[in-house]
């Protein structure tokens, strides 16, 4: 199987290129940044890319968008992202086109060579490997946005008024309702948002802190 890897650091790239090799893959390019990565990607395919996430030259997530990307250019290339940090907003967009051919394992939690190689093997032949701790926040993150899907028009409008720090007096004059109303809306998405019956403030910031999750 031949391996393209991005990895800022030199040291990470050169010794995973090693430990391929010795597992009998064939490594056709190294990159340091997304840029290189799909330079090597757009004039040779390989079967499968390992990439980091956070790259230069922002260091946030240019290693995922880059594999967006490749995603779309080049269908048949697996990807498998290999970091230490868990991105879960671009890496629900990646995965909402399909979970083939693609993996997502934190470094720190790769506790056995073989195991590695074979989720490599198994991510270039098609199939996909999530980890825990990724699927879980992954997840948490479908779910505050499902529970935000909820809410009818009216109630979202309410809830972004509620995340500007707004009253629901000041919400009534924004949205000409009368008080009586905003109170039926609030208590509305306090409800579809499952937020248990607690004190109204405490209550409003965690519906807040969803809306802003979502």
């Amino acid at each position: 199987m031949r391996v393209t890897i991005a990895d800022d650091s030199v040291l990470f790239r050169e010794g995973l290129a090693r430990l391929l090799e010795g597992a009998g893959f064939e490594v056709i390019g190294r990159a340091g940044n997304g840029t290189q990565l799909l330079d090597l990607v757009d004039a040779d395919p390989p079967d499968i890319v390992i990439t980091d996430i956070r790259m230069p030259p922002t260091n946030t997530t240019e290693g995922l968008q880059t594999a967006a990307t490749i995603r779309e250019r080049h269908p048949s290339v697996a990807v498998l992202l290999l970091s230490q940090y868990v991105e879960t907003t671009h890496a629900l967009r990646l995965l909402e086109r399909g979970a083939d051919r693609i993996g997502y394992l934190l470094k720190d939690r790769v506790s056995d060579v073989h195991d590695f190689v074979e989720t490599v093997r198994r991510v270039a032949s098609g199939g996909s490997a999530i980890d825990p701790e990724v699927v879980a926040q992954l997840v948490v993150r479908r779910r505050h946005r499902d529970l935000v899907g909820d809410l009818t028009e009216r109630e979202r409008e309410v809830l972004k008024l509620m995340a500007e720090g707004r009253s629901n007096s000041a919400i009534g004059d924004a949205l000409s309702l009368s008080p009586k109303t905003v109170e039926g809306h609030v208590h509305s998405i306090f409800q579809k948002l499952q937020l248990e019956p607690a004190d109204e403030d405490h209550r409003r910031v965690l519906a807040v802190l969803t809306y802003l999750r979502a």
